[in-house]
């Protein structure tokens, strides 16, 4: 009997012993104090990024270096899909809970979010801080974040839509197209008339959104005339796809069902739109390039569509001052130290930047040299408009919508839309 005790008495203590080592664990994990760290003392910022992609390893890469440096908040990275970002936002302030320190977004959402009051005004932290300034950022990207005198953002980076072209080509039926440094449609035409009879298109139908906001900033358009009520339905609109279809008729743009980029890969296209970041897709390849700025339908109004990612802090009541300034620290780190975010094919829109040599000699350095040629578009129901224009515009292009139903359709779609989300 007294065996058997002692051996009770000893299955007693184990599992007293890990119920005590339980609950030990459990507060070791608890979530995070007012004072920003656990109750294992380590403090840490929390990071949710858009940077999925390749981009994303070089955005990991800024991190592990800022940790090096020792700061008081280290950054752990969080990529997440954009559409699932956007999705998990509004349910995460919502609950208070998991809400992350600094988010990444596109410039185009945050008019909505600040509206719907998702985001923490930055203003004094910004202040707070010594270090992030207004002056040290591309203006454009900067205003983004600009609302009811209140700032609610701060730029990592200007990405463009701009227009890549083979050299030889160009030497061969445009030789004196970019003595101004500009790229007109009448000149695309002229040297489109010559390529067509090798079988060259002169332009590719790419993204055809933002090659279409390109074409509706150079001619003094835009989606929304007051902010509020959508403006697509209009002659600019009209005048774009009447003209995209003439260049396919005229077989000076590509044609339905070919591949932009490979036949620019190949030799076969002269002039590319494109994103300033598809520039790593050219890495290897047999062709002889440059990268300069959007196709232009006004020579005296050069515009290139341009988004910008953004840093914004979340709506959180357990955000603390001290903690809102290692955030502050760390994304003005991000933006002293970016030629690595520069190596993803991004422009930096920190002008730090604009003193490294290595950066002045990438292709996309000219998007800095001039920031009245970028067009960013601040309308709050940006994607509303978009998703309409997606839509319509390969419709129209192709000849399978005239302009005129095109424009017509597209005011429709997002309209009703906005009604919807009002």
């Amino acid at each position: 009997k007294g065996e058997v005790f002692m051996k009770k008495k000893k299955i007693l203590s184990v599992i007293l012993a890990g119920i005590l080592s339980f609950g030990l664990i459990s507060c070791g994990n608890s979530k995070e104090d007012s004072s920003g760290s656990d109750s294992g003392g380590k403090k840490e910022i929390v990071f949710w990024s858009v940077f999925t992609g390749a981009d994303g390893e070089n955005m990991t890469r800024m991190i592990d270096e800022y940790n090096k440096t020792n700061p008081e908040y280290k950054v752990k990275h969080m990529p997440i899909e954009a559409d699932d970002l956007y999705t998990k936002i509004p349910t995460v302030v919502g609950s208070g809970k998991d809400v992350p320190d600094v988010t990444i977004v596109h410039a185009e959402r945050i008019a909505l979010f600040a509206e719907q009051n998702l985001l923490q005004p930055l203003s004094k932290y910004i202040e707070a801080s010594g270090v992030v300034k207004e002056s040290n950022y591309v203006e454009n990207a900067w205003q983004m974040g600009s609302i009811n005198d209140e700032q609610y953002s701060i730029p990592l980076d200007v990405h463009s839509f701009a227009t890549y072209y083979n050299k030889d080509l160009l030497a061969k039926y445009g030789p004196n197209v970019l003595d101004d440094g500009i790229i007109t449609l009448d000149e695309v035409k002229e040297v489109g008339k010559k390529s067509a009879a090798d079988n060259i298109p002169a332009l590719g139908l790419t993204w055809m959104r933002v090659q279409y906001l390109s074409y509706l900033a150079q001619l003094n358009g835009d989606i929304s005339k007051d902010g509020k009520e959508v403006n697509l339905d209009s002659p600019e609109a009209k005048k774009i796809f009447a003209e995209l279809n003439g260049l396919v008729n005229d077989k000076i743009a590509t044609q339905d069902g070919d591949d932009p980029g490979q036949l620019f890969r190949a030799g076969q296209l002269v002039f590319w739109p494109e994103g300033i970041w598809m520039q790593n897709s050219l890495k290897g390849i047999d062709v002889n390039w440059g990268l300069t700025h959007m196709v232009t339908m006004d020579q005296n109004n050069p515009k290139d569509w341009s988004s910008s990612h953004q840093f914004v802090m979340l709506k959180n009541d357990k955000m603390t001052d001290e903690k809102a300034k290692g955030v502050m620290d760390f994304v003005n780190w991000i933006g002293e130290n970016s030629l690595e975010w520069a190596k993803a094919g991004q422009v930096p829109a920190n002008y730090a930047i604009r003193e490294n040599e290595e950066f002045k000699a990438m292709p996309q350095a000219f998007v800095l040299e001039d920031a009245n040629k970028l067009k960013i578009y601040d309308y709050k129901y940006y994607g509303n408009v978009v998703e309409a224009l997606d839509k319509v515009v390969f419709e129209a292009a192709f000849g399978r919508m005239t302009p005129e139903d095109a424009a017509a359709a597209m005011q429709k779609e997002a309209s009703e839309k906005i009604q919807m989300a009002q």
